[in-house]
């Protein structure tokens, strides 16, 4: 059994970088989706510091089209059978049980589902076969049924922190009840999905209850809208790529507050973050 303590890195936040090996990921859907560019691509990732690389072949973006399962399947499985032979750690991010799977066979060293597991019911029981860490993240759908395809915010019952916070116990009950091990749970509050800027904010502003419970976070802030927002309230040019400086603060208070890792598109920025808050606890008077 490998425990997320296993995977982590004593004294600082972990960085995963992302590799979408897509047509349609909402900010950079397309440019990796070639095998070989795709582990050029994470390698990259790694050389400028990258813990972990996330490998994801099918998009979670609000309407995109679901990729059949056995191409999902082959093109994460490749992508990370390179990786793994080289010593680089991945997660592979999916929704589906026969990918994961597939990960695990590939070498992959965690999964990390959107859906909490919701999406899949053969998921929670994969999980805990593989025996490997996994990430469950927050995502209330329009219809809190289809995972795939709903957009815009859902309702979160008039308090979204209070919303995650009681999901994510229920997604690790299911998970530990299939036989998943607390000590192999990373949670996710979900930041960006069918969720408002508002949301995102609040979510945030609450990261430090998040942080404070008995298992470890991961924050993926990268590139959304509610940060592309930052400049275009500005009225400067805004796009998901203009957004790495906003991720990077993020990732810098998330850093410094204790969370276990952040996932994002554009490392270099992000790892420095990491490192200056690691660097400003350390300088802490004894």
């Amino acid at each position: 059994m490998v425990t997320v303590a296993d995977l982590t890195t004593p004294g600082r936040t972990m960085v995963m970088g992302i590799v979408n090996v897509t047509e349609d990921s909402f900010s950079d859907g397309g440019k990796w989706l070639d095998r070989d560019r795709a582990i050029a691509h994470a390698k990259e990732l790694v050389a400028q510091g990258a813990d972990m690389i996330d490998v994801g072949a099918e998009s979670t973006r609000p309407g995109a089209t679901r990729v059949p399962a056995e191409v999902e399947a082959e093109r994460a499985k490749e992508v990370i059978a390179a990786l793994h032979a080289e010593g680089i750690r991945t997660s592979v991010d999916t929704m589906r049980a026969s990918t994961a799977l597939a990960a695990a066979e590939a070498g992959v060293d965690m999964i990390n589902d959107v859906s909490g597991g919701l999406a899949d019911p053969d998921m929670y029981r994969v999980m805990a076969e593989t025996a490997l860490p996994v990430c469950l993240m927050h995502w209330r759908t329009v219809d809190n049924a289809d995972f795939v395809n709903a957009s815009g915010s859902a309702d979160h019952g008039g308090d979204v922190v209070a919303d995650v916070h009681e999901t994510l116990k229920r997604l690790t009950d299911n998970a530990v009840a299939a036989g998943v091990e607390h000590s192999q749970i990373v949670l996710d509050p979900g930041l960006g999905f069918a969720k408002t800027a508002a949301d995102n904010w609040a979510l945030l502003n609450a990261l430090p209850e998040f942080i404070a419970g008995d298992l470890p976070v991961l924050v993926g802030a990268s590139r959304k809208r509610f940060l592309t927002e930052i400049r275009a309230n500005r009225g400067l040019e805004a796009n998901p790529s203009l957004a790495d400086p906003a991720t990077a603060a993020v990732t810098a208070i998330s850093a410094h507050l204790g969370a276990w890792g952040v996932r994002v598109h554009e490392v270099d920025v992000s790892r420095d973050a990491v490192d200056v808050a690691a660097a400003w606890q350390g300088g802490a008077r004894g």
